[in-house]
C-alpha cells in the first residue's frame, strides 16, 4: 500500500466545528429564521440546540465513533398562527444540509388526507401521503384529530398504526412532526404511548406579545409596499389588544386576515374619494379610517355595555 493509499484511509482526527456550521448552510438558514420570525426566543433557541446536537453527530461520524442515526420525530404545540409551519419548512431544510434527509422537502396534510371514508380507503391514502413524504418531513397538522375514540367507524386508528410502523422502520428517511395545541397533544400522546416514544424533540410556541405583533403587521405590510400612518400605527396596536382577548385569536394569522380587510377598505376609500390623480404614496397608505370601522371595535368590552343598555 503506498502512502498515498495510507492517508486516504487515514480517519478524520479532528473536526472544526465553527467551520461545519458555517460550510453546512446551517447559519443561513437560523439567520433565515431570525429575519422571517419575529420574537419566538425559545423556539429558536431549540432549533439551534437541535442544530448543534446534529453537527456534533455528524462531526462522531466522520471521526468513527459510535454512532446512531438520532431520533428526529418532533411535536410542535401552540396555539394557531406561531409559526409552526414556517420553522417545519426551515427545520426540513435544515435536515437536508446536514445529511439527515435526502431531499428537504415538507408535505404538509391534516387529517383527511390520511384518513378514509369507508373499509379500505385509509391504508392507501396514507401510503400515498408516506411516499410523497419520504427522504423529506412530513408536517401533520391538528394530529389529535386522527384519534377518535368515541366513534366505532372511524379509520383514524388505522393510519396512526401506519405511521407508528414507518416512523420506526423508516426513521433513517423520513421526519415526522406532529403539530397542535398543547393539551389536545398531551391527551393524543396519553391515549397513544407509541408516538410518545417516538418523539425525541417536544417544542412549545409561545403566543406573540402585543408589541411583537404589531411589528408582524408592519413586516407584513412593508413586504407588499403597504405602510400605516402614525395614526393609524397608534390604531393597529389598539386593535391587537382587543383582538386578542375576543374568540378565535389566532396570532400572526389573525393579523393577516385584519391587514387583508384593511387593504380592502383602502382601495374603496380611494375610489370613492379620490377626485384626480392618487400617487404611489396614497395606494401605498393604510389610514386610522381603514382600521377604525372594524367590528373588533364595537365588540371591545368598552362598547359591548352601551349597545347592551340600547337594546334594552
Amino acid at each position: 500500500m503506498s502512502e498515498d493509499d495510507k492517508t486516504e484511509a487515514a480517519p478524520v482526527t479532528s473536526v472544526d466545528l465553527a467551520e461545519e456550521y458555517k460550510t453546512s448552510g446551517v447559519a443561513e438558514i437560523l439567520d433565515e429564521l431570525d429575519r422571517e420570525l419575529v420574537g419566538l426566543k425559545p423556539v429558536k433557541q431549540r432549533i439551534r440546540e437541535t442544530a448543534a446536537l446534529l453537527l456534533v453527530e455528524r462531526a462522531r461520524r466522520a471521526m468513527g465513533l459510535s454512532y446512531e442515526t438520532p431520533t428526529l420525530h418532533m411535536s410542535f404545540t401552540g396555539n394557531p398562527g406561531t409559526g409552526k409551519t414556517t420553522v417545519a419548512l426551515r427545520m426540513a431544510d435544515l435536515l437536508h444540509r446536514l445529511g439527515y434527509i435526502r431531499k428537504g422537502h415538507l408535505v404538509s396534510v391534516t387529517r383527511d388526507d390520511l384518513v378514509g371514508q369507508y373499509i379500505g380507503h385509509t391504508a392507501p391514502k396514507t401510503k400515498e401521503i408516506l411516499k410523497k413524504a419520504m427522504g423529506g418531513v412530513l408536517f401533520i397538522d391538528e394530529a389529535y384529530y386522527l384519534y377518535k375514540p368515541d366513534n366505532e367507524r372511524d379509520y383514524g386508528q388505522e393510519a396512526i398504526e401506519i405511521l407508528l410502523q414507518v416512523m420506526e422502520n423508516n426513521r433513517d428517511d423520513l421526519v415526522v412532526i406532529l403539530a397542535g395545541y398543547a393539551d389536545r397533544m398531551d391527551q393524543f400522546f396519553e391515549s397513544n404511548p407509541g408516538f410518545r416514544s417516538r418523539i425525541a424533540h417536544h417544542i412549545d410556541f409561545p403566543d406573540y406579545e402585543n408589541n411583537e405583533l404589531l411589528t408582524i403587521a408592519e413586516t407584513m405590510l412593508a413586504q407588499q409596499n403597504y405602510h400605516l400612518d402614525p395614526e393609524a400605527r397608534d390604531l393597529m396596536a389598539e386593535y391587537i389588544r382587543l383582538r386578542r382577548t375576543q374568540p378565535h385569536f389566532a396570532n400572526a394569522r389573525s393579523i393577516r386576515n385584519a391587514l387583508d380587510r384593511a387593504r380592502l377598505r383602502q382601495a374603496n376609500r380611494l375610489f370613492e374619494t379620490s377626485k384626480g390623480p392618487v400617487t404611489a404614496e396614497d395606494l401605498s397608505t393604510i389610514k386610522p379610517e381603514d382600521i377604525a370601522v372594524s367590528r373588533v371595535f364595537t365588540m371591545s368590552d368598552s362598547n359591548v355595555q352601551p349597545l347592551q343598555a340600547e337594546r334594552k
